[in-house]
């Protein structure tokens, strides 16, 4: 019987010397006091994680403000600097609230300088636009990416919640190759698998960075069908729903890097389980099924 695993072992950072772990943890919610975030950190790198994803708008929702994730990741790197070192940091820029996208050359400078300054870091491993800012030519958003690169302050390029189209567009103006592609994808969100960005993402080396890979949460119960099928998965190698999932993206060709968002150490642990789990060809296509709610063709 063909049976599709994961491999468990770091891989480069798309066309890099970028070597990052199989799994990434991202901070969206990050927020709260040092010692507990501190926690979550460990607990990432203590599971094998050593890629890093947050962006400067992550806590704009809270009473920190813009920018309060990226601060508070800062302070946990200030307590514990020698972190840093075990780590493969990204961050992004481009969306700000009431505009809602700038890309543009002066915004991205300010903003690269000002992600640096909240984290106490030299240089940003892998900058990426958030989104598409339709009111600055993909020449310009090349020429302010390249500047960052040639004067120290980020070591890769990527893009996230980008159309192929719009990758094929900006890399038309880049020398430099872009390393990553950030969608949504879950069994709840296939859109990557049918609108060209993992076959783009596969045809150019590109690393699959995928956010909210437990549909928003939904998929760690056995509540929606999707959840029923990654519980019954998950029982037969002894791990969870949620972790089910996890590996569910991760055995696709593209070697998707799920993004977990969990904010609980014990969460952040047991996510390693997913790098047990393995997927017959029948069992991956009825996950996918269940979550379109259509059988396929």
């Amino acid at each position: 019987m063909t049976m599709f695993n994961i491999d468990p072992g770091p891989r480069p950072l798309g066309k890099s010397d970028i070597v990052v772990s199989p799994m990434a943890w991202g901070m969206w919610r990050f927020t709260g006091a040092v010692g507990p975030a501190r926690a979550l950190v460990e607990a990432a790198l203590e599971t094998g994680i050593t890629l890093f994803d947050t962006a400067d708008i992550y806590g704009t929702d809270t009473a920190a403000g813009f920018g309060s994730a990226e601060a508070l990741f800062g302070q946990v790197l200030a307590e514990a600097p020698y972190l840093r070192e075990r780590m493969v940091i990204a961050t992004k820029g481009g969306i700000r609230p009431g505009i809602p996208y700038r890309s543009d050359r002066a915004y991205l400078t300010e903003s690269v300088d000002a992600s640096l300054s909240r984290m106490g870091i030299d240089r940003i491993d892998l900058y990426q636009i958030h989104r598409r800012d339709f009111l600055t030519h993909p020449q310009e958003v090349a020429k302010s990416l390249t500047a960052m690169v040639d004067a120290g302050k980020v070591r890769g390029i990527g893009v996230s919640n980008h159309s192929p189209a719009e990758v094929d567009a900006l890399q038309a103006f880049l020398d430099l190759p872009i390393l990553s592609t950030q969608p949504e994808f879950s069994p709840l969100h296939s859109a990557p698998l049918f609108d060209g960005t993992l076959d783009q993402a596969m045809a150019k080396d590109m690393a699959v960075l995928a956010w909210s890979p437990l549909g928003g949460g939904r998929l760690s119960d056995g509540a929606h069908p999707v959840g029923a099928l990654l519980t019954e998965q998950g029982a037969r190698f002894g791990v969870d729903a949620a972790t089910a999932a996890l590996s569910w993206a991760m055995v696709h060709p593209a070697r998707i890097i799920p993004i977990i968002g969990s904010q609980n150490p014990d969460r952040i642990r047991a996510a390693a389980g997913a790098l047990t789990v393995e997927w017959t060809p029948a069992e991956w296509y009825a996950v996918l099924q269940a979550g379109m709610g259509t059988p396929l063709p």
